[in-house]
């Protein structure tokens, strides 16, 4: 086979217009065994293909391009770094997407490679391109950059490359292009940051972190709107989150959520500066968080009963992630009434308005109503049991209601409350007493899109994994279930076949 290859190569490069051939060696290759390519091809060289991407013809490219990308992907990282490093390096710098994309692939495969990386890194042209190639126009191109600079990011050799040699004014060069082109290296920078605190110190000794959390209360709105969103990234990292406490950034952003108030662009930024504290209370301590910065939990409460959609959006989201801990809902729990108002709120938007947000209201609801068998004491079903009987006069009927919409999204937002209380005698209690509901819940005709024979078969897994549902449900009903459950959940009876059958 390697013969044949060898002889496609010729004919390509003999001819004037190689299409055919190129389509022809393309073929060949595809046709080898991926256990045998590396073997075929590494005793080859590709140059007169490489060189073929110097045309205008975009039929031409787009072959040598798969063609290489099929042979390169076979070579080991080794094999490129000392073989086709001018190549690839030519590569960053074409005017065709395709060719850059295949350039930073193969590059970000040599820099995860413990020998090919030196290579790289004795190789100053090929950084300085694809640090370039992060201020390109398309964001493919830009993503493919940034992950290679990322990986070469996760040695110490790497991290010295970029933040302590002149690559890191290249950096800040290509940066001042233009505000997108800055946020795509922020975004660079927090990757990096969140491997480890060593990356972390490089990055924050470069600058560049200040330069980020210096945006957070920038004159441009949308700018301190795309800040706030890779901070609360930073903080995703315990590292991450010390430092950013270290920089008085919580106090901070606690104090853009109360000047919020006097800002009438701060609907741009708020849902972001709550985000923030939303995602540090579960990472942290709900409590905690709630407690130090108060600013938060009254700005959510507040957004939950807001007219704007979005605010709404953004606070049902924050209580459900709050909810589904038992300290986050001990924490919403002391509020007393002010919690109730908000939960009053979220049963309203279950039960009508945008689809949308009658969807996050229900998940909502499930994640405050959730609790796991080893977190089930008696004061923790007391309050679930008092939550749930907020939602309504008749909550049972209400949920069901609102499971027998034609909507699938709202059908198994419903089924997934249901599922929650399911593991709780309380919850167990109120389905044995309310008129069909098992006849309802092991009624397969109700929901029949895939999502909805799940969201069903787990409900009534939820309810046979409970050591209460056979006392509580009474051993017949325990048994029917057992049986779907058996069955699983896309089971169809024999009676109902035949009877569709019959119908068509």
């Amino acid at each position: 086979m390697a013969a044949s290859i060898q002889s496609l190569l010729e004919e390509i490069s003999a001819v004037e217009d190689p299409v055919e051939e190129l389509q022809s060696l393309k073929t060949a290759l595809l046709s080898i065994p991926v256990s045998a390519l590396r073997d075929t091809v590494s005793g080859q060289r590709f140059d007169v293909i490489f060189s073929l991407l110097n045309s205008n013809q975009r039929e031409q490219v787009e072959l040598c391009v798969d063609i290489l990308e099929h042979i390169l992907m076979a070579l080991s990282p080794e094999h490129l770094a000392q073989n086709y490093r001018a190549e690839l390096q030519a590569g960053l710098n074409h005017p065709n997407e395709t060719v850059k994309i295949l350039a930073l692939t193969q590059i970000g495969r040599m820099v995860e490679h413990p020998d090919a990386v030196t290579e790289i890194l004795n190789n100053h042209d090929i950084l300085r391109g694809v640090i370039h190639c992060i201020g390109e126009e398309k964001m493919a191109v830009a993503k493919q950059a940034i992950q290679s600079l990322s990986k070469l990011s996760h040695s110490k050799p790497g991290l010295d490359k970029l933040f302590q040699s002149d690559l890191l004014k290249v950096m800040k060069d290509v940066m001042a292009t233009s505000d997108i082109i800055r946020y795509r290296f922020y975004e660079l920078v927090v990757e990096i940051s969140s491997v480890s605190p060593i990356s972390l110190g490089y990055c924050a000794n470069s600058g560049l972190i200040s330069q980020l959390l210096s945006e957070l209360t920038g004159d441009d709105v949308l700018i301190r709107a795309t800040a706030i969103e890779m901070v609360t990234t930073l903080a995703h990292s315990q590292h991450g989150r010390q430092y950013l406490a270290q920089q008085g950034i919580m106090d901070k952003i606690s104090n853009m959520i109360r000047g919020a108030e006097t800002d009438p662009f701060s609907s741009l930024y708020l849902p972001g500066l709550v985000k923030f504290f939303g995602n540090l209370a579960i990472m942290d301590s709900p409590q905690q968080v709630c407690e130090t910065y108060p600013a938060f939990q009254n700005k959510v409460f507040e957004m939950a009963l807001d007219p704007d959609p979005v605010m709404i959006g953004v606070a049902l989201d924050t209580l459900g992630l709050l909810g589904s801990t038992v300290e986050g809902k001990q924490v919403l729990q002391k509020t007393g009434e002010k919690f109730k108002a908000v939960l009053l709120r979220m049963s309203q938007l279950a039960s009508s308005g945008a689809t949308e947000l009658r969807v996050r209201s229900l998940d909502a609801i499930s994640q405050l109503l959730t609790l796991e068998p080893e977190q089930q004491t008696e004061d923790l079903l007391a309050l679930t049991e008092s939550w749930f009987l907020l939602l309504s006069k008749q909550p049972m009927d209400m949920i069901r209601n609102i499971s027998t919409q034609p909507f699938p999204e709202l059908h198994c937002g419903a089924l997934h409350i249901f599922t929650a209380v399911a593991t709780q005698p309380w919850g167990q209690k109120l389905m044995i007493s309310t008129p069909g509901f098992m006849e309802f819940i092991l009624d397969r005709s109700t929901g029949q899109t895939k999502d909805a024979k799940d969201a069903k078969f787990e409900l009534v897994g939820a309810l046979v994994s409970s050591s209460t549902a056979a006392e509580i449900l009474g051993s017949q009903n325990y048994i029917h279930l057992k049986t779907y459950l058996r069955e699983g959940p896309y089971y169809v009876s024999a009676v109902a076949s035949v009877s569709t059958e019959g119908a068509d």
